[in-house]
């Protein structure tokens, strides 16, 4: 058997296209799951993600997570294809930085709308299915800048710790249905914009981490994947850092 193996789950990831959503998206498919996920802009790079995932059965949407009838209407597709959901992931989200003085209103606002009102969402239209059949999981992407927080993203901070906040109440909302609900926040992970960063401004990033390196994003997966397995059937309404040791919690 496969390590927390998800054959045969039926699992949404939201931001499924690219960085750490595109390491989720492949790592539950290498474990077995049937996956769907959506983009925002880059449907080509959607399309190529797909068509390099194990498996059959995987598809791909189009969404703007902070329009209500546009994740209305995708989660009625899922369902009616699938019938069952049993985990989804809520991975999709902005940053817009800007010290708190010169931040526009509306830049504040965006970033809780996709990020933390874009969750609720989802989790509200993906619940009735997940009540009805007793059981599911939600796993939602917070960020270490949600406990730590940081200086010129205090929407961002706001929005990833508001969002640890909401998991903790729909975990104990939907616990006695059998749904469990919990965050996994990562740290300072490897991406297309650290990949841009030099020598030097990578070794001032990785002192400040006690491991002394930055995350990658399958071992983002790892901690995802764990979440949605039966492997963690007794845990629900947890934040579960990977961070290298930036935050001890």
């Amino acid at each position: 058997m496969k390590t927390h193996d998800l054959s045969g789950k039926k699992i949404f990831v939201t931001g499924g296209s690219r960085g750490i959503g595109s390491a989720i998206v492949k790592h539950l498919a290498e474990l077995g799951a049937t996956v769907c996920f959506t983009y925002s802009s880059n449907e080509a790079s959607a399309a190529e993600l797909a068509k390099s995932l194990p498996g059959t059965g995987h598809f791909f949407l189009k969404l703007d997570i902070s329009n209500e009838a546009n994740v209305e209407q995708v989660a009625s597709e899922i369902i009616a294809k699938w019938q069952t959901v049993d985990g989804v992931v809520n991975n999709a989200g902005i940053t817009k930085d800007q010290l708190i003085l010169r931040m526009k209103s509306e830049d504040f606002t965006n970033v809780i709308q996709t990020n933390l009102t874009g969750s609720f969402l989802i989790t509200k239209a993906f619940s009735k299915v997940m009540l009805k059949a007793r059981a599911g999981s939600f796993v939602n992407i917070s960020s270490v800048i949600g406990s730590l927080g940081n200086a010129g993203q205090s929407n961002y901070a706001a929005s990833k710790g508001g969002l640890e906040a909401f998991t903790k109440s729909v975990a104990l909302e939907l616990a006695s249905r059998g749904i469990r609900a919990n965050c996994v926040a990562p740290g300072y992970i490897k991406s297309d914009m650290t990949a841009a960063l030099s020598e030097d401004q990578l070794k001032s990033f990785s002192e400040k981490i006690p491991l002394s390196r930055p995350g990658e994003g399958h071992e983002v997966a790892s901690a995802v994947a764990f979440l949605l397995s039966d492997s963690a059937s007794y845990i629900t309404g947890q934040t579960l850092h990977v961070n290298g040791g930036m935050y001890l919690n």
